[in-house]
């Protein structure tokens, strides 16, 4: 596995996924990344980290998946806008009323048909249950988007729909943690790289809020991650 995912690279693999994990995880550039790796010897670019994490970030985000406790059936849905090519994005996030992460995705643009694509990545998430209540954020599209999929029996019709503004104050909440990653990237290139860089701050944000068991201090999360990629310890 650790072979084939690492083949023809020119560094260890435990240097990359530290480049991976760091970037993802803290509000650093790429290019401060850099001047930490020479610290270690390593001479890097910034644009050798940036492949890394569009390559790494998703096969992290999949793998990690069946690791994730299960989430509860209240759901709380809101949608933050980014920059992607100079041009507002969209973000749709949902959380439990736990505050664990239930599902992202981005998006060009906010309407019904992106919120039914959120809603069924949503569902088919091993880690979801169905949801026994929605609060929104009062966004009408995203409204008749759920009705439509109670009515066509991609949700229960027993689901509960709640617009109730402070129950939404954790989804809020949450986003903050999302956005003080983003910020200082000033945007991106491409929605592919929005895509990618952001399936892996939202799994490196997951772990932070404990959703995954196995890991309970800095160090198990780095024996975790050589697990999960297949790097000897």
């Amino acid at each position: 596995m650790s072979q084939h995912l690492f083949k023809w690279k020119h560094f260890e693999s435990e240097f990359i996924i530290l480049c991976v994990r760091w970037y993802l995880k803290y509000p650093l550039s790429y290019r401060m990344l850099v001047e930490m790796m020479q610290e270690r010897g390593l001479n890097l670019t910034h644009t050798t980290i940036m492949r890394w994490v569009h390559q790494y970030s998703p096969i992290i985000d999949k793998r990690i998946r069946k690791h994730l406790q299960p989430t509860n059936d209240s759901w709380r849905i809101d949608e933050t806008y980014l920059k992607i090519k100079g041009k507002n994005a969209y973000l749709y996030r949902a959380v439990d009323s736990e505050g664990k992460t239930i599902e992202f995705f981005v998006s060009e643009h906010r309407d019904k048909d992106a919120a039914k694509k959120f809603f069924r990545k949503a569902l088919k998430a091993i880690h979801n249950k169905q949801p026994r209540v929605i609060t929104t954020d009062k966004y009408a599209v995203t409204e008749i988007a759920i009705y439509e999929m109670i009515y066509g029996g991609s949700l229960s019709v027993k689901t509960t729909i709640r617009q109730v503004k402070y129950l939404n104050n954790i989804i809020e909440q949450d986003h903050r943690f999302i956005k003080g990653k983003i910020k200082p990237m000033l945007g991106f290139d491409s929605f592919e790289t929005a895509e990618k860089t952001i399936c892996g701050i939202e799994v490196m944000h997951m772990i932070r809020k404990g959703q995954i068991e196995e890991i309970q201090s800095a160090l198990g999360e780095v024996k975790f991650f050589n697990k999960i990629m297949g790097i000897s310890a």
